[in-house]
């Protein structure tokens, strides 16, 4: 009888693990015979792919410099990881807001509610850089499956990828809001892979902040950085293997290195 209950116990476990194997095979090839590529990929979308600079008439309108919305933006980033360090835990777009009313205090500002509203509204309809949709669209015809992952809470991904005509390129779109930890703690990228049924290294993130390539690859993915004016990569993190000046460019990089 023992030796009967080894027998199955042994068969079952090297079921479940053809199984798994079988899923994580699967979700890499995306269901379509001859596309399989070596990574997911799984794209950041603000900065990568939508231009925050269009809100500069906004910054210009209530603060009297276009150029504060950099300081606004670089203090959103900032304070989103102080709430993943110490918490508590808030969503992107409430720290965005509350950032926003520090940085009016900085300035000696109190900002009106329209002018409020229209810098934090306009972040639902960034338009996408000129090189995005070429270049997805590049990668998609090659094969490759795409997602998203943000900061962004869901609700605001999906408004913002919708109004810039970008989310049928996208089979799924993944927010930090479902581990409560903003990239680029492990946790979120770890997750992304976790959903899919894949490794993390199964995954390349393609991302125009250092501290997102950063991030991807100590939780073990793949990356790929896009070098927007004004971005650079970190020196003291680790390198990626493709870096190129915009998305078409990192497209056309990636499907080069990456056989089918």
């Amino acid at each position: 009888m023992t030796s009967r209950r080894r027998f199955v116990g042994t068969a079952l476990g090297t079921m479940a693990l053809a199984i798994v194997a079988s899923r994580a095979s699967g979700a890499r090839q995306g269901a379509r015979p001859g596309t399989q590529r070596r990574h997911i990929l799984v794209l950041d979308v603000i900065e990568t792919m939508l231009d925050v600079n269009a809100l500069e008439p906004h910054f210009a309108r209530a603060f009297g410099d276009a150029q504060v919305l950099k300081e606004w933006f670089a203090n959103v980033l900032l304070y989103s990881n102080v709430a993943t360090v110490a918490g508590p835990y808030a969503d992107f777009g409430m720290v965005a807001g509350a950032v926003l009313d520090m940085t009016a205090a900085a300035h000696g500002k109190t900002l009106s509610a329209d002018d409020r509203g229209r810098i934090l509204q306009g972040t639902l309809t960034l338009p996408p850089h000129p090189d995005v949709k070429e270049g997805l669209q590049r990668l998609k015809a090659a094969g490759f499956r795409l997602v998203t992952l943000t900061n962004s809470a869901p609700a605001t991904v999906a408004q913002q990828l919708r109004n810039a005509g970008l989310t049928d390129f996208f089979e799924r779109a993944f927010s930090v809001d479902a581990v409560k930890k903003f990239k680029p703690s492990a946790d979120a990228y770890q997750y992304v892979a976790r959903e899919l049924g894949v490794m993390p290294g199964d995954l390349r993130v393609i991302a125009a902040h250092a501290w997102d390539v950063v991030g991807a690859m100590r939780a073990g993915c793949a990356a790929a950085f896009v070098s927007r004016p004004g971005h650079a990569l970190f020196p003291l993190g680790p390198k990626p293997d493709i870096v190129a000046a915009d998305l078409r460019a990192v497209a056309d990089r990636i499907i080069t290195a990456e056989p089918r």
